[in-house]
C-alpha cells in the first residue's frame, strides 16, 4: 500500500494516552492517541520526531507495538506499525486487576450474616 492507499483504511477516532519510547532513548513519554487503525496511529506530543524514526508504543490491552514515524506536522505525527494489531481491543475497558468479579455482584463486607447462620436470639430489634 502506498501513502495514498492508506488514507482509505478505517480508523477509530478516540482520545487516550499511551507510553511511547524512541528507539535511541530509554525513557518513555506520554502521548495522546488521536486516531488508531490496525496498521498505525496518529499521536500528539511535545516531542521532536522525524520521518523514519523507530519507536515503540504501549497500547492498552494490546501491549508494546513497534513501528516508525510516517509523517509529522507541528506536534502531531503518524506512526506506521511493523505488524497489524486489533485496534478494537484498545477501545475495550482494561482488564481489572486481581478479582475479576464485578464489585456489584460481590457480597458486602458489612452485610449481616444470613438467616441460616444467625440464631433468632442474635438479631436485635431497634
Amino acid at each position: 500500500m502506498n501513502a495514498i492507499d492508506t488514507r482509505s483504511v478505517k480508523r477509530d477516532s478516540l482520545f487516550l494516552t499511551a507510553e511511547l519510547t524512541l528507539a535511541d532513548a530509554g525513557q518513555s513519554i506520554r502521548v495522546k492517541v488521536r486516531n488508531l487503525s490496525d496498521g498505525g496511529m496518529m499521536a500528539e506530543a511535545d516531542l521532536y520526531v522525524e520521518r523514519g524514526m523507530r519507536l515503540a508504543v504501549d497500547l492498552r490491552n494490546v501491549g508494546r507495538v513497534t513501528g516508525s514515524v510516517a509523517w509529522t506536522q507541528d506536534n502531531r505525527f503518524g506512526i506506521v506499525f511493523d505488524n497489524e494489531i486489533d485496534s478494537k481491543k484498545v477501545r475495550e475497558a482494561p482488564a481489572p486487576a486481581g478479582d475479576s468479579t464485578p464489585r456489584y455482584t460481590r457480597p458486602s463486607s458489612i452485610a449481616p450474616p444470613s438467616a441460616t447462620q444467625a440464631s433468632p436470639r442474635s438479631i436485635r430489634k431497634i
